[in-house]
């Protein structure tokens, strides 16, 4: 009886402590891996290595009286230095393991995601983009590429910590997959479109709407273009062919990419394949546009766009928005002469002149 009463002496001396409680420590946080099949003696010290049990011998003795000592899962765990036991037992048996919050905003391409992905996962950005655009990752993971551009739902993701790249891909691509319902499937069947075309233009959509009630008026003035033979002249196809945003495109801009095919300015109909990763939003515009016979439309500073059927229209419209600019530049400097240089080519702006 006496090893039985000493242990019961223990477990009262750990309890007194007050080390069994489910408080959540207020020191520093630490991450603690515990590796598959850990002995639960191994796991005392290294939550004893960043102080977040005071005595491992008392924290082995609590983990076996409870039973918890069996029942440790292994994975990444975080955990704030003064931690109740019993809180860290429960982590630990019930494989709350620590995670990272990966954020995709609507109309992200790659090359902002896979730094993103990379500096949660500990892997080489550079690597991991070659890896995200490779036509044979597309092809691995069951989206119509050419790469893994566009099916990368757009949310929050969060990740568990010490999660490789692939595991956190096929959960963005299965977010995709679910909004790509048969519904929306047959859509595209009855418009004549393939799912890359309409998750392509539906990416183009997504970056040109700032007001997202004008989607559907924006997608049918493509649709429109694409129906006559017009090039859709998208700028954002041509900052995706730069391959860096330019805050204004030039002509210059346009005639440097003029053999690239996401180029639309010099590219008849759609690009390749999409150009960011659209919302369930810019799908649905692309599947039902508004009934219009638009050709043309132009963005006003405020994000919204003027949209017109006749190219004589549309440049009174573009001529008004450059002079309101120009007023509101001369109040903005109480008369001074502006100094800001010319947008777009020859001063105007390059947005959809045939």
């Amino acid at each position: 009886m006496r090893p039985f009463s000493l242990l019961a002496l223990l477990a009262l001396v750990a309890l007194a402590l007050g080390c069994g409680g489910t408080r959540e420590g207020d020191g520093p946080r630490h991450r603690v891996h515990v590796p598959p099949g850990a002995s639960f003696s191994a796991v005392a010290d290294s939550l004893d290595r960043y102080d977040i049990v005071g005595s491992p011998t008392l924290f082995r003795l609590y983990g076996r009286l409870t039973g918890a000592a069996g029942e440790i899962q292994a994975g990444m765990y975080e955990f704030r230095e003064g931690t109740g036991w019993r809180r860290v037992l429960d982590d630990l048996t019930a494989g709350r393991v620590a995670s990272d919050r990966l954020v995709v905003p609507e109309g992200y391409g790659i090359a902002r995601i896979a730094p993103a992905l990379a500096s949660i996962t500990g892997q080489d950005p550079d690597s991991l983009l070659g890896h995200m655009m490779d036509t044979g990752t597309a092809a691995r993971f069951g989206v119509p590429g050419p790469t893994l551009e566009g099916y990368l739902y757009p949310a929050t993701y969060l990740v568990p910590a010490g999660a490789d790249a692939d595991s956190v891909i096929a959960r963005m691509v299965g977010e995709y997959r679910a909004r790509w319902t048969p519904e929306r499937q047959a859509r595209a069947e009855a418009a004549g479109m393939t799912e890359r075309e309409v998750i392509t233009l539906a990416s183009i959509v997504e970056k040109e709407a700032k007001v997202a009630e004008e989607m559907p008026t924006i997608a049918a003035v493509y649709l429109n273009r694409l129906e006559i033979g017009y090039p859709l002249q998208a700028d954002p196809t041509v900052q995706y062919a730069l391959g860096q945003h330019q805050t204004r495109l030039l002509y210059a801009h346009i005639d440097s990419v003029a053999d690239d095919p996401y180029n639309t300015y010099r590219h008849a109909g759609l690009p390749p394949g999409p150009i960011g990763s659209p919302s369930s939003r810019a799908m649905d515009a692309v599947l039902e546009p508004a009934d219009v016979d638009y050709l043309y439309f132009v963005a006003r500073d405020d994000g919204s766009h003027v949209f017109n059927r006749h190219l004589v229209d549309h440049n009174r419209a573009k001529a008004e928005i450059q002079r309101e600019r120009r007023e509101t530049a001369r109040d903005t400097a109480g008369g001074a002469r502006s100094r800001a240089a010319p947008t777009g080519a020859d001063g105007e702006d390059s947005d959809r002149v045939p």
